[in-house]
């Protein structure tokens, strides 16, 4: 049987292909070898697929935080838990290269708690700009959204009505604030969720105008430096480049590149790619 995973930041889509036109879907949190330990993965991967584990004969593997020092762990850490499969591991970035553009030439991106992009030959990514992370990069990410919303939120910078809205949902502090951005683990994620509140006033031109600068900047600053940015297809994965298409594409035609495919997630793309014969990819 063959096991694929995408794993970001937040969660893990995984599907399962047992049988001829069946496939099994599953879902973890985010498996980030630079957040969570090899022990802590594999044992939350023995209790997951504790009916699957001795069927499994091989595993793609595409993740946040799979940088080529990681790599030999994780893998090693997918035999411990599928001892018969041969197991693969590679970047979130090549999984989305590879489930956006196939065999060919393009631009893939990666739009959701964090951001990144490639320029992909149809077999290897060739050129990657440094995301750098949501404080120094990660433009139009969910977590330099949901920054520059906390921030705008605390420093009164917000327009009023959704200051009030966004007090209602949230009721943060300034102390609160400070303590889960700049003390507790994993603040991407706590910001990337405040990045939900876009979705509730995409009306409001304060809002269209964050989503604009980021998505301009990202653009930019990121996939601008491609020299072949006007000659490709620029395809993305990721909830926020899916929910907020209308815009990301609004931008894209501002700077003269061209969209490709926008994806929420890139897991069935995976599937085909990685499957010889078309599989019915029905939820189950």
């Amino acid at each position: 049987m063959l096991l694929i995973a995408d794993s970001g930041s937040t969660k893990t889509d995984w599907l399962l292909l047992p049988a001829p036109n069946r496939v099994v879907r599953l879902q973890t949190i985010g498996l980030n070898p630079i957040f969570l330990s090899l022990d802590e993965m594999c044992n939350l991967l023995r209790e997951t697929f504790v009916d699957y584990r001795d069927e499994v004969t091989e595993v793609f593997f595409y993740g946040a935080g799979c940088v080529p020092d990681r790599i030999p762990g994780m893998e090693a850490m997918l035999r411990d838990v599928f001892p018969k499969a041969a197991t693969h591991v590679a970047s979130d970035l090549l999984g989305a290269a590879r489930a956006l553009c196939g065999h060919e030439p393009g631009i893939a991106c990666i739009l959701g708690t964090g951001s990144n992009s490639c320029y992909y030959d149809g077999i290897d990514i060739v050129h990657n700009v440094s995301p750098l992370g949501f404080i120094l990069g990660d433009e139009g990410s969910g977590a330099v959204f949901g920054r520059q919303l906390l921030a705008d939120y605390l420093k009164q910078q917000m327009p009023l009505s959704l200051r009030k809205d966004f007090d209602e949902r949230y009721h943060i502090t300034i102390s609160e604030a400070i303590e889960t951005v700049y003390r507790q683990p994993r603040p991407n994620r706590y910001l990337a969720n405040l990045a939900r509140f876009i979705a509730f006033h995409l009306d409001s031109e304060y809002i269209n105008e964050l989503v604009r600068t980021q998505f301009l900047a990202f653009f930019q600053r990121n996939v601008m430096q491609y020299e072949q940015c006007r000659n490709v297809e620029i395809s993305f994965v990721g909830s926020v480049a899916f929910y907020l298409q209308s815009q990301l594409n609004a931008c894209a035609e501002m700077l003269g590149l061209k969209l490709g495919k926008v994806v929420q997630s890139p897991i069935d793309l995976l599937a085909v790619f990685h499957t010889p014969t078309s599989i019915q990819l029905s939820r189950k």
